[in-house]
Order: C-alpha cells, then sequence, then structure tokens
C-alpha cells in the first residue's frame, strides 16, 4: 500500500514507536531499521508487523526481494520526506520494520551467561549482546533497571544479534546467581580493584560473567553475590574500560580458555 499523508493511522502507529521508549515498552512493540536486521528477524523469527520501504528503493534487487516476502497488507510505501520522519538513520536504510519485542522468561540457566546490571546506554546494551552472541553465550539477562534492550539504538548496535541468543530482561540477578549456583555454576563479578586477573581465573564449565554500569561498576551486593571478583589487567594511568569493552575481552577469554572455538 502507498502512503501519501503523514497522518495516516499506521504511518502514525510507526512514527510513535520509532520515537518513544516509553510507547515501545507499553505495546511490546520495537522498530527495526535496515535490510540486515529486518533479514535476521526474517530467518531467525519470522515476517515483521509492519513493513515500511523507501519507494525510490524498489528498484533495488534486495528490496524487492524483502518485499516480495512479506504480505502486501502489512507493506506500506513512503516517499523520501515521509521515510526520513520515520528512522533516526539516513533514508539510505531503505526500509524499517514494526515487530514484537520477544518477551523470554527466565528458565533453566544456560552454561555461558552474561548478567548486565542496570547499563545505562543503549548502545553498550546493544553492543554487549552482539558481542556475547559472538562469543557463543547462551543468555543475556538483563537487570531490572538496565537501558531497553530492544531500543533502537540497541537493535543497530546488536546488527541482529539480538535474535542470535536469549536475551531476558527485568531479571532479579542475585536471585538468579543463587539459582545458577545451586545448579552448578559459577558467576564472577568483572570489577577494578581486589580482584584476580581474569587471564588467572577458570573461566571454563557453566559461568556467568557480571557486568556493572557504567562509571560506577557492579553493586557491592551483586559484587558480593558473585563467587569470585575478577579485573582486567591494564597498563599505569588507566583506570578502566569501556564496559562494552571490559565484556568483550572477558567473554573471549572465556572462549580462549574453553578451547578457542565459540560455539
Amino acid at each position: 500500500m502507498r502512503v501519501e499523508s503523514r497522518n495516516n493511522e499506521r504511518l502514525r502507529d510507526v512514527a510513535r514507536l520509532a520515537t518513544s521508549s516509553h510507547e515501545r515498552r507499553k505495546s511490546g512493540r520495537c522498530v527495526l531499521e535496515g535490510l540486515h536486521l529486518i533479514d535476521v528477524y526474517c530467518q531467525r523469527v519470522g515476517l515483521p508487523q509492519t513493513l515500511v520501504v523507501l519507494d525510490e528503493a524498489l528498484a533495488r534487487r534486495e528490496v524487492a526481494d524483502l518485499v516480495a516476502r512479506v504480505p502486501a497488507s502489512r507493506t506500506i510505501v513512503v516517499r523520501r520526506a515521509l521515510f526520513s520522519q520515520l528512522a533516526s538513520l539516513p533514508a539510505d536504510v531503505s526500509a524499517l520494520a514494526v515487530v514484537p519485542a520477544p518477551v523470554t522468561r527466565v528458565s533453566e540457566p544456560g552454561r555461558f551467561c552474561l548478567l548486565l546490571e542496570d547499563v545505562q546506554d543503549p548502545g553498550n546494551v546493544g553492543t554487549m549482546i552482539r558481542t556475547a552472541a559472538a562469543a557463543g553465550v547462551d543468555q543475556v539477562l538483563l537487570s531490572r533497571d538496565c537501558a531497553f534492550a530492544w531500543a533502537p539504538k540497541a537493535l543497530r548496535a546488536g546488527q541482529g544479534a539480538h535474535f542470535l541468543t536469549t536475551v531476558i530482561e527485568r531479571v532479579d540477578l542475585g536471585h538468579w546467581i543463587d539459582a545458577f549456583r545451586a545448579a552448578g555454576g559459577r558467576a564472577f563479578a568483572t570489577v577494578v580493584t581486589d580482584a584476580t586477573s581474569v587471564y588467572r581465573a577458570d573461566l571454563r564449565g557453566r559461568v556467568a560473567i557480571a557486568i556493572g554500569r557504567e562509571g560506577s561498576g557492579l553493586s557491592p551486593a551483586l559484587s558480593q553475590a558473585c563467587d569470585a571478583r575478577i579485573a582486567i589487567p591494564m597498563a599505569s594511568g588507566s583506570e578502566s574500560l569501556n564496559a562494552a569493552a571490559a565484556a568483550a575481552v572477558v567473554l573471549f577469554e572465556a572462549v580462549r580458555q574453553r578451547g578457542g572455538d565459540a560455539p
């Protein structure tokens, strides 16, 4: 369906979701921007509820193929001026899609997990989910006060990784660690001081890596709930790494210890 007016109700619904985190959380939906994200979603989950396509991009093979996969009743074709009001990226992204934000409940703990406590930047959340998926992490668990994992910035940073691992939000991480330990797991608090070097810690077996809020790091309570504290050795004068960078170092050290190949 071609839409010419910004007052079209379906287009207005897309615009609200694209610009309001409150609307996304309330409705349980999110917006995927760009062909890559949409393609990964279609392959791993299913077809979007709504697909919005830039009219001048229909001549491109990859765009035409995407449109052919989605029912015409779910597809909206718009001109550049309208598309640019919806997408936070340039119109060259060509397409965006509205999809349900997957809701996953805490179930049996995985063997290799990443815990995020109160991480505030959606870009950091998305980057860490992307790193976790690349490292073969089974579950990424977010505390109640983490940034929304399905925000546009988090999804862009994740580059489709949200659909390649299990993302669980609003988790009481302290209680989760208790259950993880009962299942034979060990949780490691990533901190800056008073800790074992990550390169000397045993990160094999069933493990969970905890990363804290930018700046302040893990809360004392969650750090104490973990089985051990680990730190990344750094050159003199360097106090800490960005949370996403720290997660990458620790997760791939665990990959190295577990045989060097992410599953």
